[in-house]
């Protein structure tokens, strides 16, 4: 049976965390306190996985024990779950980016087992198999971002091909691609939920991507949290799609130099070239691509 070690900063958080343990087939080795979590992981022998459940903000200690978390991931030690409040997108996400660092934001019951589930799994979380351990639909998301991976790889070799076809249409007056064109096409994808169910269009890749777009154009920068809006998902979804588009080499990220809690996430240039490429020849077709 998986050991687990709970790390929370309640009883009632302790409390759940145990019972989402035990549902998902795994002994809780102790629960401790967040004060006392780097300690406890020193004399920790033996752990397949740890839990951290936050209800709020700890500071400099927090921060410390995100950094120990995401070093045993890298490590291939032990993965992670951390629970937490949406208010903490940002923080966790600039110390704890590891893929075996499972962010799950106010998740129901059913998520905090899967995501144990899918920690304590005999082989270490992959992308590509962790709807196995958790059955939560995550292998549709690496294959759905693997294959926009590709298609924009594809679109990026082509982006000089594209760009001379552009210049000799827009000289007969084709409009060029603008952070408002890009912010329109935003907008229309977002008026599709005031008639239609939002789970109908749940795309938040190509949303992320659009919005990326448009900062970039715009010389602005975006944090994880903004980003997390902008997918139009659920936060912990957003946030999975976001490590797996940072893995695929589609966003990249970089600190903040005025807030070391912080990081913000950009389009790579590979994806800038292929996104540009794109919208250009789809704005030939139709003046407000979806």
């Amino acid at each position: 049976m998986p050991a687990l070690l709970v790390l929370a900063d309640s009883d009632a958080a302790g409390e759940r965390a145990r019972r989402s343990a035990e549902r998902a087939g795994c002994r809780v080795a102790a629960v401790t306190p967040v004060d006392q979590a780097l300690e406890r992981l020193e004399r920790q022998a033996a752990l397949d996985a740890v839990f951290l459940d936050v209800e709020r903000d700890h500071g400099a200690t927090l921060d410390r024990l995100l950094e120990r978390l995401e070093a045993a991931a890298r490590a291939e030690r032990f993965g992670s779950v951390i629970s937490a409040p949406v208010e903490l997108i940002d923080p966790i996400a600039t110390r704890a980016s590891h893929a075996a660092v499972h962010h799950l934001c106010d998740p129901s019951e059913p998520e905090r087992v899967a995501a144990i589930a899918a920690a304590t799994a005999p082989r270490p979380p992959r992308l590509h198999d962790v709807r196995r351990a958790q059955g939560l639909g995550l292998q549709r998301l690496s294959e759905e971002v693997g294959r926009i991976a590709d298609r924009l790889a594809s679109l990026s070799e082509q982006a000089a091909a594209a760009e001379m076809l552009v210049r000799s249409t827009t000289a007969e007056g084709e409009e060029e691609i603008t952070v408002d064109r890009i912010r329109a096409i935003i907008r229309a994808r977002r008026l599709r939920d005031q008639y239609f169910h939002s789970d109908l269009f749940a795309d938040p890749a190509w949303d992320m991507l659009l919005d990326l777009f448009a900062a970039r154009l715009a010389q602005e920068r975006v944090a994880v949290s903004s980003l997390c809006i902008a997918a139009a998902v659920p936060p912990t979804t957003a946030l999975r799609w976001i490590k797996g588009l940072c893995e695929h080499g589609l966003f990249e990220r970089s600190a903040d130099p005025e807030d070391g809690r912080r990081v913000f996430i950009g389009l790579s240039d590979e994806a800038a070239a292929a996104m540009e490429a794109y919208l250009k020849a789809a704005l030939r077709i139709s003046p407000l691509p979806v």
